[in-house]
Formats: structure tokens, sequence, C-alpha cells
């Protein structure tokens, strides 16, 4: 009887579907990371979204339209923002040097002008009394200083005020004068700061605002971002499915070709007998 015999994959062929699905699966698991970088994203959006939800629903509306910046605009918006705050708080702590101006003319103002001179007055606990020694010379140098260690903001100012006349009146006893000078001009201090007050206030809640805008703009263009990375991973996704359609049909398409060889060797082997 003679044989037939049945043609058989090309090695070369099947070496080159096996390369093709290796490549498939390299690109799953770049999709699988990219997809698990986009999950936690969403997850840790969800999760700031939770925890200020409160009074959010009317924002949330509002930000649905919203124009998102690009970043550079971010980065300009952000620099003549920082440039506009500075000016402000210039013109706030002018202000509260005139304050300090006042205070410091006072009759009453010389003992805290300069540091206390612990050694020559033989204050030996002073030290232990006081945990941070402070005047108005030293307030004064620091709100003019040029090289960055100036004060940042009118409320740190305010805070150092007060220290130098809380210092005097805790380490000096009451009745004594340098305590009752303390205690007045602590007294005279507040009530020009309660006419500054206001301005802080409104500076500071303006600046809340503004942080809280530029914050808002910064997660829009992140979930833009992210938005046109889960559309590109849709795409690879597309284009895996159809690398996998074409390879099945391929192997389909081989399996009947070797099926229907098979059938013409029976046959032929049959009609040989």
């Amino acid at each position: 009887m003679e044989t037939v015999t049945m043609s058989t994959p090309d090695i070369a062929e099947v070496d080159q579907f096996r390369c093709r699905v290796d490549e498939i699966f390299q690109k799953i698991d770049k999709l699988e990371k990219k997809v698990n970088e986009v999950e936690q994203f969403y997850l840790n959006a969800n999760k700031k979204k939770k925890s200020s939800s409160k009074g959010n629903s009317i924002r949330e509306e509002q930000d649905k339209g919203r124009h998102v910046p690009s970043i550079k605009k971010q980065q300009q918006d952000a620099s003549q923002r920082e440039s506009t705050a500075a000016k402000r708080m210039q013109e706030l702590m002018r202000q509260f040097g005139t304050i300090l101006r006042q205070i410091s003319q006072h009759k009453w103002a010389w003992p805290f002008m300069q540091p206390v001179d612990v050694k020559g007055l033989g204050l030996h606990d002073y030290y232990k009394v006081i945990e941070k020694p402070m005047d108005l010379g030293t307030i004064k140098n620091q709100m003019e200083a040029k090289d960055g260690t100036g004060y940042k903001n009118v409320r740190a100012i305010c805070a150092d005020v007060r220290l130098v006349f809380d210092n005097a009146m805790k380490y000096n006893e009451e009745g004594s004068d340098v305590h009752l000078m303390a205690k007045t001009l602590l007294e005279k201090f507040e009530e020009k700061w309660q006419l500054l007050l206001p301005k802080v206030t409104e500076e500071e809640k303006r600046r809340e605002e503004e942080e809280a805008e530029a914050q808002l703009n910064i997660q829009l263009v992140r979930e833009a971002s992210h938005a046109k990375r889960v559309q590109a991973i849709s795409n690879e996704l597309y284009e895996v499915d159809t690398h996998l359609e074409q390879l099945r049909e391929t192997v389909v398409q081989k399996c009947r070709c070797g099926s229907q060889i098979y059938v013409w060797q029976s046959e032929y082997s049959y009609l040989r007998r």
C-alpha cells in the first residue's frame, strides 16, 4: 500500500505564532499595570471627595462645565497670584509697621526696645522663667530683613509683639513698674490691632480660596490626563482583541486544513486497498 505523508505545520510558522502570542501577553501585562494605576487614581480621588463631600454638591455641579487650564497656564496663574498676594501682604505689614512705630514711640516703651540685659541686671533665673525672649527692636529688624529670614505674615509679628509684653508681665511681679508698663502698652497694642484685624482676616480668607481654586485646577488636569490614559488603554485593548481574533481565525483555518488533509489521506488509503 502506498503511504501518503500528511503535511504538518512548518516549524518556522509555529515559532512565529508563539512569538505573536508572547507579544500579546506582554502587552496584556503592561495594560494590566496601566489599568491598576488608573483604578488607584480614581479610588484615591473618590476617597478625597467623600472626606470633603459636605457642601460640595453645588460645587460639583459648577465644575462639570468647568474649563480645564493647561499646566503652563496654571504655572503662569500661580506666579501671578503669588506676586499679587505678596504685594497685599506687604501693604498689611506696612500698616502693622505703623502700629509698631506708634507703640515704640510711647514714653513707656523704652524697657522693651532692646533685649533684656540678663547678665548686666543679674537676672540669673530669667531664662528659667522666660522660654523665648523678645523685644520690639528685634521685631523691627526682622520686619526689615531682606535676606528671606523676615516675617512671612502679619499674625507672626503680632504674636511676637504680644510675647514682648507677656514676658515682661510674667517675669515682673504684678504691681511693679515694668509689669504695669507692659500691661498698658499691650492694651494699647490690642486696640490698634483690632482695627487692622478685619483686613488680615479678609486676606487670609482670600488666600485660602485661591489655594483651593489652584488645587481644584490641579485635580482637574490630573483627571483629564487620566481620562486620556483610559481612552488610550481602551484603544490598546481593542487592538489586542483584534490580534487575538486574527490568531484564532488563523489557527482554526490551519486546523480545518489539517482535518481535510487527514480525510483525503483516509479516502486515498481506502481506495488503494
